[in-house]
């Protein structure tokens, strides 16, 4: 039985299915290329800055701070590029609902690339007074709205080209961006210390990762390059060409918070709880602990050591990410989730207790452990948030989730870890504060509803029949995918002009 398409008017149409061609394995291993590629750069370029925020950025670009102060500053501004996040969630998801993910995530790509380059040529405070910390802040700031539509982009062409019941592993590899991009950015750091340890590093040595980002986005712009459009949105675009060469009103997308807000809500919680942990290690803030002076708060650790072992977590954050995402597939998005919540809180635990007693070897073991929990929680996202929100709206209610979570988890848990520190003396006020933001992903997770191989095509929202699901009239085992993901056919330049998202 063909779907039933409403349209504006209020009446109903049967629409043809779209015409479509079988998608090859070497179409799919093309896509999960390229949506990887541009989750590495973007997470490469994240933990380079966090780390010289730890590190360096203090005293060369934020002096008249004070030496007190200008390392909190430092940290401030990591979770600054976060509250401008929305904004590119906001943004992209707008123009990817209407014009295709492809091209926003070659625009999310090069905007990156240029902010981080651009950074590694920065004149400091000394050179050109104030307008180094503005200059500085306003690439971030660029960072902040590129990153905000980039991974949305990046996980839906994951999801929307994954054959049956391989989505959650297919999702799980713009997940490993994160791990990946660190362990690229631990090894850069690791060998640029090597080359430039002490005062060289402080005087030129930080600017070279900055630099290499540009190499990094050619590489990227050239996969990407190669990747075709979604299938789903071509189906969408398809659809609603067909509708208008018909002479028919095409069915405008729905508001996203009105009708989608509890679910934005609760998956917000999701990237919270993972990211406020996970920002321990990829804020840079257990880096800056340990290998700051003793006089100036830190432990005195070697650098070189410690960003070897954190290389060796993001080597297994990346191995759990993964496997996680395989297991979602298998046993579904939420009871894996559930399982990685507990895994997280026990790696949590002990984590700064191991980091001040063992010197090098506590800080690999503890964020190893701490990996593992990360990995669980954070391989299963993408496949469920994309699953949890309809076609028409995904890109958008998928970024602006995201954006908002990392805000609330990752934007600024360095500096409320270092004002816990300094408020109450004992690293154990920042593993409470971790647990609580464990225990809010945990509700998240539990409030959400299972997706595990729902159908993710336009047609099944606009027959009618994701609504029924949403409102738990039709039961998840009667909205289940039957065949393989179909690429449809190049769509008309007509397509263009369906109806943005509405938030």
């Amino acid at each position: 039985m063909r779907p039933q398409v409403t349209n504006s008017a209020g009446g109903s149409s049967s629409q043809p299915s779209p015409s479509a061609k079988e998608i090859t394995p070497k179409e799919r291993r093309r896509v999960l290329t390229g949506t990887l590629m541009g989750t590495v750069i973007e997470w490469y370029d994240f933990f380079i800055y966090a780390l010289a925020a730890n590190i360096v950025l203090g005293p060369l670009f934020f002096a008249p701070a004070g030496q007190e102060f200008e390392r909190i500053v430092s940290l401030v501004t990591i979770g600054l590029s976060f509250l401008f996040r929305p904004l590119g969630a906001a943004i992209a998801g707008r123009l990817g609902d209407r014009f295709g993910r492809k091209p926003l995530l070659v625009i999310t790509l090069i905007m990156m690339g240029l902010a981080t380059t651009t950074m590694g040529l920065l004149p400091t405070y000394e050179q050109i007074g104030l307008w180094a910390p503005f200059l500085l802040l306003a690439l971030r700031i660029l960072q902040g709205i590129s990153a905000g539509g980039e991974w949305g982009g990046a996980v839906l062409m994951s999801v929307e080209y994954a054959p049956k019941g391989r989505r959650g592993f297919f999702g799980a590899f713009p997940q490993i961006g994160v791990p990946t991009g660190m362990l690229l950015a631990s090894a850069v750091l690791a060998v640029v210390n090597w080359i430039a340890p002490g005062q060289a590093f402080y005087d030129w040595g930080w600017r070279i990762p900055f630099l290499l980002s540009l190499i990094l986005v050619v590489v990227g712009l050239f996969v990407r390059s190669a990747v075709d459009e979604s299938p789903v949105f071509n189906e969408i675009a398809e659809l609603k060409s067909n509708d208008k060469a018909a002479g028919k009103v095409n069915v405008k997308p729905p508001k996203l918070f009105p009708k989608f807000g509890i679910i934005v809500m609760f998956g917000i919680l999701l990237i919270a709880g993972n990211g406020a942990s996970g920002y321990m290690i990829t804020g840079g803030y257990i880096q800056g602990m340990t290998t700051r002076p003793v006089d100036d708060g830190g432990l005195g650790y070697d650098q070189v050591g410690v960003q070897l072992a954190v290389l060796v977590a993001a080597a297994v954050w990346l191995i759990s990410t993964l496997t996680s995402g395989w297991l979602a597939d298998k046993f579904g998005r939420r009871r894996v989730m559930a399982l990685g919540w507990f895994v997280q809180a026990a790696g949590i635990i002990p984590l700064f207790e191991l980091i001040k007693n063992f010197g090098v070897l506590g800080v690999l073991v503890s964020t190893s452990l701490l990996a593992i929990g990360l990995g669980m929680t954070y391989g299963p996202q993408a496949v469920w948030y994309a699953e949890l929100f309809p076609a028409s709206v995904r890109y958008s209610g998928v970024s602006i989730s995201y954006a908002l979570g990392a805000i609330l988890g990752g934007a600024f848990a360095p500096t409320i870890a270092e004002l816990l520190m300094n408020g109450f003396g004992t690293t154990w006020a920042i593993v409470i504060y971790l647990l609580v933001m464990a225990a809010l992903g945990l509700l998240g997770t539990v409030m959400l509803k299972e997706t595990r191989d729902i159908r993710i095509d336009y047609q099944f929202e606009a027959s009618g029949d994701w609504d029924k699901w949403n409102n738990r009239e039709l039961p998840l085992s009667e909205c289940l995918v039957e065949d393989e993901p179909q690429q449809s056919a190049p769509v008309m330049a007509e397509a263009a002009t369906s109806e943005p998202t509405k938030l």
